[in-house]
């Protein structure tokens, strides 16, 4: 965690640094993250996108019909991007997973996390053992960590990447933890921002979510329930 700046802790911070863990569901991201907590020296944060979805009401998520859920997740990614990085410019060392599944989340990132280091890390887990996860898991729908693979890491540039059913937790957090200590002054956002063509696209608009105007409303299905409650899924209007 960077010190703050100062006689009497006055004066901005320097700003704290990022991992972000990004992989498809079920990939073992939380895990990762949690075990990073204890094996870095520094104090670091773990924020993770479904933490930020369990903060939300769930009777009232439940009452929405299924644009106004879309508009929640999308403002809800949206804040937890804005969090993070507000954590890091007050000083703290911050541990985040994520999904990034549309390509807004990548681009609004590499735009609200600019001057803060960043250091990207790709999760990977081949198909047969996100499927054997997700059987033991009662709050994921079968299939739904397939069917991100090839949007998650469509943008094929990564400081580091980890495969956590070819190496162990344990192994998968060293590799991150020696980088960290060797990192290079070049990180992966740095040549994602200067990628040819590249060009900072907005998230979608923020919007307020009201409940189904009516009766006549179709129902929220079980995936979009599991979706109201793990952000890590991407929108039933992806």
């Amino acid at each position: 965690m960077a010190n703050l700046s100062g006689p009497g802790c006055a004066g901005e911070p320097a700003p704290g640094r990022i991992v972000l863990l990004n992989g498809v569901s079920s990939s073992g991201k939380t895990t990762i993250a949690r075990r990073l907590l204890r094996d870095l020296e520094r104090l670091f944060f773990h924020m993770g996108v479904d933490m930020f979805g369990a903060m939300r009401s769930e009777s009232r998520t439940h009452e929405l019909d299924p644009s106004g859920l879309a508009a929640v997740l999308r403002n809800t990614r949206a804040g937890f991007h804005r969090a993070v990085a507000g954590m890091a410019r007050a000083g703290n060392d911050v541990i985040m997973d994520h999904v990034l599944s549309e390509p807004w989340r990548l681009s609004d990132c590499l735009a609200v996390m600019t001057g803060i280091d960043v250091v990207f890390v790709g999760v990977h887990c081949p198909p047969t053992e996100l499927r054997r996860r997700e059987r033991h898991r009662a709050d994921r729908s079968i299939g739904t960590a397939n069917g991100q693979l090839d949007s998650v890491h469509a943008h094929g540039i990564y400081d580091l990447e980890v495969d956590t059913a070819a190496a162990s937790i344990e192994e998968c957090s060293a590799r991150i933890k020696d980088f960290l200590i060797r990192a290079p002054e070049t990180r992966a956002f740095d040549r994602l921002r200067a990628t040819a063509g590249y060009r900072p696209s907005p998230p979608p608009p923020f919007a307020r979510a009201h409940p189904a105007p009516t009766s006549h409303s179709p129902p929220l299905t079980r995936h979009q329930r599991l979706t109201a409650s793990l952000d890590g899924h991407q929108s039933p209007t992806r």
